[in-house]
């Protein structure tokens, strides 16, 4: 089977200002915008992103909820820069602190306007212990 396309379709109450944040904060551009769903994408990267009205009859009855338990993660060249930028100047919510991990990412958690959580991230080498559970290198020797 070959795929077209895969990407997220977050499920709201709030789609406008989802939106507007997604736009704002992460650089997407609007592709398609109804009063009920409107569809993102970057254009540097082609990642896309879909807001949902959670009330449209497209969904069924029962699952029209708003999401929890799921993490966007956000992999970035700077993660210092966009911490300084969402947490410092912006005030966006801070979840977890910036910090590196031994596994190999430095990163903060914030959260969009509907609580998902947001995981900011750059890639790091990880310690000694973890290198061996990578299937391919995929952070930059220093």
């Amino acid at each position: 089977m070959k795929w077209s396309s895969f990407y997220p379709v977050i499920m709201t109450d709030r789609l406008t200002e989802t939106s507007q944040f997604y736009q704002c904060f992460f650089g997407f551009s609007v592709v398609f915008e109804a009063d009920w769903y409107v569809s993102l994408k970057k254009e540097d990267t082609g990642d896309e992103l879909a807001i949902l009205d959670q009330t449209h009859e497209t969904i069924p009855q029962a699952f029209g909820k708003p999401i929890q338990g799921m993490i966007l993660n956000v992999e970035v060249d700077d993660v210092d820069q966009l911490y300084q930028t969402f947490i410092n100047e912006q005030h966006l919510p801070l979840h977890l602190d910036i910090r590196d991990e031994p596994f190999g990412q430095r990163h903060f958690i914030t959260s969009d306007p509907n609580g998902i959580l947001i995981d900011v991230i750059t890639i790091i080498p990880p310690d000694q212990s973890f290198q061996a559970q990578y299937e391919e290198q995929v952070w930059k020797d220093e």
